[in-house]
């Protein structure tokens, strides 16, 4: 994984490249996937020691992997000496927000809401991504972005519709499990745009370690209770909580900070948009969550809409 911080890199204007495209889908399969191992793992583990195994996992995992300079790593410590304080207080705020709040703040709202439901309130994500990038990070509002974030946004809407059919037996915490799930996307629009900035000096791979490390060390109060939980569940969660922390968290968000890092913050943003239709398709192949003729046209009109955002 190339460093985006070198000169010899390309801007992070410039286009995703097939690397970069590589990254982006990767990025998008695992993140979909994790909406339903979390809704499998949820009877067993509460969101804290759910959010703490994964990240426990998650950091050995990325310690491992930024050990290699090949991928982007390599000398973790003094790059991040090379940030100024402005940069190091963002990045704290990458892993307190994005991998801690977002992760509990999720982790609890899925015990409400189905997994296809809950990746459509996610999306809302990108919208604020696009505003915030346009005027902090002073990315512009192309047109095609603003056709392709309206388009894509009303296909995630018909998705949650859809979605919404599919789990009766939630109905009664369905407002708690939507709010939960709309702190996440908020907090994950704001780390987006604040890790867009700490990326501009230093690698994905090494970024993403370090907020995870951050994220890891906030989540250490729920120690006791993951000790509990993971002492009566059965193998299968335990595989589960490495699977979240090796894939669509070690893996994912180093792909998605590579992509990051060659691409606007808004523009990457809303190919997330592909995230409801795959997570759908596979809560209905693994959990039994039947997808509704309505989700299928929801989640074309959200590809349909993630096509135009990315025209130049």
């Amino acid at each position: 994984m190339p460093d985006p911080s070198s000169p010899s890199g390309p801007p992070t204007t410039s286009g995703l490249g097939r690397a970069g495209v590589v990254a982006v889908v990767v990025t998008v399969l695992s993140w979909a996937s994790a909406f339903v191992v979390i809704r499998f793992a949820a009877p067993w583990l509460g969101p804290g020691a759910l959010t703490l195994g994964r990240l426990l996992v998650a950091t050995v995992a990325l310690t491992v992997l930024s050990s290699f300079p090949r991928l982007g790593g390599g000398h973790r410590l003094e790059r991040l000496r090379a940030l100024d304080r402005k940069e190091r207080w963002l990045l704290v705020l990458v892993g307190l927000a994005w991998f801690a709040v977002y992760n509990v703040a999720l982790n609890a709202g899925e015990r409400h809401v189905d997994a296809g439901t809950a990746s459509m309130i996610i999306q809302l994500a990108p919208v604020i991504v696009a505003v915030l990038a346009g005027t902090l990070l002073r990315e512009g509002f192309p047109r095609p972005l603003v056709v392709g974030v309206a388009v894509a946004l009303l296909g995630t809407i018909l998705i949650g519709v859809a979605a919404g059919t599919a789990a009766p037996s939630a109905q009664g915490s369905r407002g708690l499990g939507v709010v939960l799930v709309l702190v996440s996307a908020l907090v994950y629009a704001v780390a987006l745009v604040a890790q867009k900035v700490v990326l501009r000096r230093v690698s994905g791979l090494v970024v993403t370690w370090a907020a995870c490390a951050v994220g890891c060390v906030a989540c250490l109060p729920f120690a006791g209770e993951l000790v509990r939980e993971l002492a009566v569940a059965p193998a299968s969660v335990w595989w589960a909580v490495v699977y979240l922390g090796v894939v669509p968290t070690a893996i994912a968000f180093s792909t998605w900070a590579f992509a990051m890092g060659r691409s606007d913050a808004g523009r990457l943003s809303v190919t997330t948009y592909v995230v409801p239709p795959v997570a759908i398709g596979l809560g209905w192949l693994f959990l039994g969550e039947v997808p509704l003729p309505l989700a299928v046209i929801g989640g074309a009109v959200s590809l349909v809409g993630v096509a135009i955002s990315r025209r130049r």
